[in-house]
């Protein structure tokens, strides 16, 4: 058995399935539209509420554990939409959206305040960059949140539920998606930086090695 294997096992975590992440993250959002569609804003907001409890609980089934960031949204979706339904106010569903991308904003712009990149810790890795640029693509995405959060505050006190629930769920995403894609090339310039700058400090090791073999040869 491979030492990876074994370290997930002592660790008590299961391995997680690809389709778990989407599953957990959009199936309650599904839930909700479905809901909409087939009944009102009402029946939207049961549904989401039981679709993200069932998500967390299958996502601790199946991988041990459950993301901070996942379970306060989750805890977000429960306490609002709970409010909804126990004062039949539609209001509190609809400022939801308003406060998770400020929360959001608020992890960012806390986490560089504390001089920490909490982008780095969500991408685990996968991006390669130097500090600088971590700062900038996180001072960009905090003020994209903020800006969506005023944006849904706008359209669900001007325009009507219809509008609304559709902003939610394709308007939202979408928009998250389109400003993540129009980030790609400072992206690729600070990922070129910075490979750049570690295979410069590989040569320059390198050759100082070199010549401290060189003068003990000497």
């Amino acid at each position: 058995m491979s030492n990876s294997t074994d370290g997930a096992e002592n660790n008590g975590k299961k391995p997680e399935p690809k389709w778990l992440r989407p599953l957990t993250e959009y199936g309650p959002l599904a839930a909700f539209m479905g809901a909409y569609w087939y009944s009102d804003l009402m029946l939207a907001t049961q549904a989401v509420v039981v679709a993200t409890i069932l998500a967390l609980a299958l996502a601790y089934l199946i991988a041990r554990r459950v993301p901070m960031l996942p379970l306060v949204t989750a805890g977000l979706v429960v306490v609002f939409g709970g409010l909804t339904l126990w004062l039949k106010d539609e209001t509190f569903i609809k400022m939801k959206p308003t406060i998770v991308q400020l929360l959001f904003a608020v992890i960012l712009f806390g986490g560089l305040a504390l001089g920490r990149h909490p982008l780095r810790l969500v991408l685990k890795g996968a991006l390669t960059m130097g500090d600088a640029a971590w700062r900038t693509l996180t001072v960009r995405f905090g003020l994209f949140f903020i800006v969506m959060a005023v944006v849904n505050e706008a359209v669900w006190r001007t325009q009507s539920t219809d509008f609304w629930v559709n902003f939610k769920v394709f308007g939202i995403l979408g928009l998250t998606l389109l400003f993540s894609f129009s980030q790609a090339p400072f992206i690729a310039r600070a990922t070129a930086e910075a490979e750049a700058e570690t295979e410069a400090e590989a040569g320059t090791g390198k050759n100082e090695e070199q010549d401290i073999k060189t003068q003990d040869r000497a």
